[in-house]
């Protein structure tokens, strides 16, 4: 069997490369509507459409090009099988919680045939058994569970030993009636309807604080404001805390993905296994023929060593198990995880009525970013909905289980911020091309980073978001916060939030600070 190993040199996203460029405006000027919408991908698109829909005026605010963060470097399977999650959810909350859990995410998929058939939307939608499977004895009894819970639930779920992969199982949960999509094609589609009748999409409108009052304001990092009686963040990680506690309750994972042809037929369905390391495969139509996309190797953002290491395993797996042609994508994905693995969807916090919140997907952003566009326009327009309470931002702490993950996550956070002030960087080093290190200038710690062309690029490696010290990404070159999970480009500016602020240059001219490293 032939080895594919070439991976393609700059990390870039299918969906983003298979779709047009969006070019709304910036925002220039106050104004007032009834909602503000912070973030631009999933939920904030498809709240923005729902309001809209309902006659309410609408203005969204992304701080880059709407639909060019985590929903556009996501795998687009669109399913109400998350893994392994009902029988938790069963066991830590409640049946009718879980019973919420599923009809909120089997609603999505029902959800999004529904308006790509009215509007004609062509985002290779098709309905598509999903499987969970093992292939480790130790998850047999977990998988057995959930196939008798989500049954007990209405899901057309069976027990399967042999499913259609090129390698052996120990057990499976097949779910049916589930589906997958291009995300982006039907996003663009809805954002194209939002703009018009005093409601608003802007670009590089970077939103940086909330302002109390009747109506509420958001302020802008340019100036302009946008004054609302209700307020929805969108934002993946909330820009904006409110009180919530919400960088104590969240973490964040990166997870890895390649897309490639292969000489094999893949079958009609999507995969996930159960155990570490995680596997997930589901294939794509594509200009090149049928793509299958090979994800996993999750980890905390920030504590990974050698990120490049996570796309070799997975190149590894597929030329395992397939005849690969070509490898033409890798991209990577940053996940907000919460203590017990359901999101938070609804209001900020028992003292903000009037603002909203949805995060904490984790590897699940595409059903459940649409059930909470459909939760949070239902409480903003009536005042309730039927799965508010499983989403709800206001639970803390439901079980032995998600205190436990609460503690530990808050105990690594003190380490990893401690212990960043505590090591000091290298004095004298030679940095080659496409390498980076962090050195040390007269006591303070600096990113340095040499690029292709052999400019050095330097900035202080202290989080602007809660002051813990970054680490550097070398597969996506950038430093990552190992705290929060804020990443920066290795020029300072943001990639991905909470963070607020970009870091900064190191102090003085590059050429006079590199000449003081070699002193």
């Amino acid at each position: 069997m032939n080895t594919i190993d070439v991976l393609p040199e700059v990390p870039s996203s299918f969906w983003m490369d298979s779709t047009e460029t969006t070019d709304f405006p910036q925002l220039t000027e106050d104004i007032k509507v009834d909602t503000a919408i912070i973030g631009g991908g999933i939920v904030g698109i498809t709240t923005a459409y729902l309001l809209k829909q309902a006659g309410l005026s609408v203005a969204v605010l992304d701080a880059d090009r709407i639909l060019q963060g985590t929903t556009a470097h996501t795998t687009s399977k669109l399913t109400s099988q998350h893994s392994i999650i009902y029988s938790k959810i069963k066991k830590h909350m409640s049946k009718e919680l879980a019973r919420q859990y599923s009809e909120a995410n089997q609603y999505a998929i029902d959800m999004v045939d529904r308006i790509r058939q009215e509007k004609g939307i062509d985002c290779d939608f098709v309905r598509l058994p999903a499987f969970t499977y093992t292939e480790s004895s130790q998850y047999i009894e977990q998988i057995e569970e959930e196939v008798e819970v989500a049954r007990s639930l209405g899901i057309k779920a069976s027990y399967q030993e042999e499913i259609p992969l090129p390698f052996s199982v120990k057990a499976a949960v097949r779910f049916d009636d589930q589906a997958q999509f291009h995300c982006l094609k039907f996003l663009k589609k809805l954002a194209a309807d939002i703009p018009g009748q005093n409601s608003h999409i802007f670009e590089n409108s970077k939103a940086i604080n909330i302002q109390d009052g009747n109506p509420l304001t958001v302020v802008t990092d340019s100036g302009p404001k946008v004054k609302a009686s209700k307020i929805v963040i969108a934002s993946h990680y909330p820009f904006f805390d409110g009180g919530g506690f919400y960088f104590a309750r969240l973490y964040l994972e990166r997870s890895y993905i390649i897309a490639a042809t292969i000489q094999e037929d893949f079958p009609e369905a999507h995969f996930i296994s159960a155990e570490d390391p995680g596997r997930s495969l589901r294939y794509t139509p594509s200009k090149y023929g049928r793509l299958v996309l090979f994800g996993g190797e999750h980890h905390k953002t920030g504590h990974g060593t050698d990120t490049n290491k996570h796309y070799k395993n997975l190149i590894d797996f597929a030329n395992q198990h397939y005849q690969l042609d070509k490898i033409y994508y890798r991209w990577s994905t940053h996940d907000c995880m919460t203590t017990d693995g359901v999101p938070y969807v609804g209001n900020l916090t028992s003292r903000s009525p009037h603002i909203y919140v949805a995060t904490g997907f984790g590897k699940w952003g595409m059903s459940n970013g649409i059930a909470s566009a459909k939760i949070l326009s239902d409480l903003i327009t009536t005042g309730d909905n039927p799965w508010a309470q499983v989403y709800s931002p206001s639970r803390f702490l439901t079980s032995a289980s998600a205190l436990k993950t609460f503690v530990g996550m808050n105990l690594s956070v003190a380490e990893k911020y401690i212990s960043g002030k505590l090591e000091s960087g290298e004095s004298d080093v030679d940095i080659s091309k496409g390498e980076a290190r962090i050195i040390d200038i007269d006591g303070q710690r600096i990113g340095a980073y040499r690029d292709a062309e052999g400019t050095m690029h330097m900035v202080d490696t202290t989080c602007t978001h809660l002051g813990c010290e970054l680490s550097w990404n070398d597969a996506e070159k950038s430093w990552d916060c190992p705290c929060h999970g804020s990443r920066f480009t290795y020029e300072g500016e943001i990639v991905e939030g909470p963070a607020i602020n970009k870091i900064q240059h190191a102090q003085g001219e590059p050429n006079e600070v590199e000449a003081r490293i070699f002193s």
